[in-house]
């Protein structure tokens, strides 16, 4: 897919695939691309919301830092997904912060802008139609975490990272995996040494090996 295209990436979008193409091409006028580094910040937790941004390439962690200084991570954005809309409609100030994990690239979409095309009612209803649908979604993703165990989750995870393959390479580290299963790295790390011991995955460097996934 190319990335330089912001109508491409809206089309795979969740939240925008299923809007007018006219509102999508709207949409897709007013994005900024903004390259990203491994590790960069792109917001801090309470800095003033400008922006809301669509993932294109690579992944961004959301996290909150604890009175302690502790980092709780929220989500791990992937391509695809919309973050920090919670400005639009509830506060002006980002809610928590967002960092690479990787390089890769993000769409900025100014918030006087899309406020812009809030106002026309035909977008905005179209709009707001397919956010609902964003939070079943959400809502649904809450179930999940419940309905099923953390060996279960890596598994789900994994077969989407791999694309279906025994054998991949996986760019994000274990804790973001912890992270984006919903799980601590230590209940990751040891998941991997027993599944490890039984001959079910093999976690060796970016290496991962599927040889006996579970049955989900």
């Amino acid at each position: 897919m190319n990335m330089s295209d912001p109508t491409l990436i809206l089309m795979e979008s969740d939240l925008f695939k299923s809007l007018d193409p006219t509102h999508r091409r709207q949409v897709a006028e007013i994005c900024l691309d903004h390259p990203l580094k491994k590790r960069e910040i792109l917001f801090h937790e309470g800095d003033k919301g400008r922006a809301i941004y669509l993932c294109a390439r690579g992944s961004i962690q959301l996290y909150k830092t604890s009175p302690d200084g502790q980092e709780v991570v929220i989500k791990v954005i992937q391509p695809g997904e919309l973050f920090a809309e919670v400005i639009l409609f509830e506060k002006d100030r980002y809610p928590v912060s967002a960092m690479a994990l990787e390089a890769g690239l993000v769409y900025m979409l100014p918030t006087v802008q899309f406020d812009c095309l809030l106002q026309d009612p035909d977008f905005r209803n179209d709009f707001m139609a397919n956010l609902m649908g964003k939070l079943r979604y959400l809502a649904e993703q809450v179930q999940y975490l419940t309905a099923f165990d953390v060996e279960a989750r890596l598994f789900r995870f994994l077969k989407e990272q791999s694309g279906g393959m025994q054998t991949f390479q996986c760019n994000l580290s274990k804790k973001d995996v912890a992270a984006a299963i919903g799980a601590t790295p230590e209940t990751l790390s040891r998941l991997l040494l027993r599944l490890k011991k039984e001959e079910k995955l093999v976690w060796e460097g970016k290496k991962i090996t599927c040889i006996q996934s579970k049955s989900i």
